[in-house]
């Protein structure tokens, strides 16, 4: 294991099942702008495949999210896990962070911080610049299929802070042979693929809600297990304020 990666790992082991934020003083959000087009993402997926689930030195539960753009689509090969919500999103970011341009691999630590992503001295110093842990929480309740999508409850304390409550359905493992473009020949794999990225809400206040989580695309049969992450952030994409998330 490189020594830049050591530090940022104090202790392993998957999420799976109920993991709450507060079973550790902050749960970090690790999110991937990748894609399968790029030649340099591949090391980064493997470096969220290592820090998704663990903890920081600072004790910290790291949650990842791999959030696939589009705009190497037209380069030879296209990316079945891309979506536009994930190219928006990055886009948002670049702009937020004062970015001449948007590139892959990229990891935004917690909402505060943007890196290489492939770049573990880089990302454990975003981890060890954190700010404070917030006074929100949010807490995922339940989650069941309804309709075209899943019915998600959650619990959110905002206190009085006003925060975007957004919802990610997550596949715990993915991959696809890659036929064509810089990657062409490779069997690529990733750990938590966002299917489904939406905001569901704004909180003002404390309290419980269930929301309709719309677009979730049917499980095939024989894959692997999902969890829904929903996380509270600062309006016009600031800081991540609390994550927790559920597998099901």
């Amino acid at each position: 294991m490189p020594k830049q990666l050591a530090m940022v790992i104090l202790s392993l082991g998957l999420y799976g099942g109920r993991l709450l934020a507060q079973a550790a003083p902050r749960v970090v959000l690790l999110e991937l702008f990748t894609s399968e087009g790029c030649s340099s993402c591949p090391p980064a997926d493997a470096l969220l495949k290592q820090l998704n689930g663990t903890r920081t030195a600072a004790g910290d539960l790291v949650v990842g999210i791999s959030e696939h753009v589009t705009y190497w689509n037209q380069l030879g090969w296209r990316d079945p896990f891309s979506t536009d919500v994930s190219t928006d999103r990055q886009s948002a970011y670049g702009r937020r962070f004062g970015l001449g341009e948007v590139y892959t691999p990229q990891m935004v630590v917690n909402g505060e911080q943007e890196v290489l992503g492939s770049d573990p001295a880089a990302v454990a110093q975003a981890f060890s610049r954190l700010k404070k842990v917030s006074a929100v929480s949010v807490q995922v309740v339940g989650v069941k299929a309804e309709g075209d999508g899943m019915a998600l409850t959650f619990r959110v304390s905002a206190g009085t802070a006003k925060v975007d409550i957004y919802a990610v359905v997550a596949e715990d493992a993915a991959s696809s042979r890659v036929a064509r473009g810089e990657n062409a020949g490779r069997t690529l794999a990733h750990v938590a693929v966002a299917s489904t990225f939406v905001k569901v809400a704004t909180a003002s206040t404390d309290g419980e809600k269930t929301v309709h989580v719309a677009g979730v695309p049917a499980r095939e049969a024989g894959t692997g297990k999902r969890h829904m992450i929903v996380f509270a952030q600062s309006a016009g994409l600031g800081p991540v304020l609390a994550v927790d998330t559920l597998a099901f």
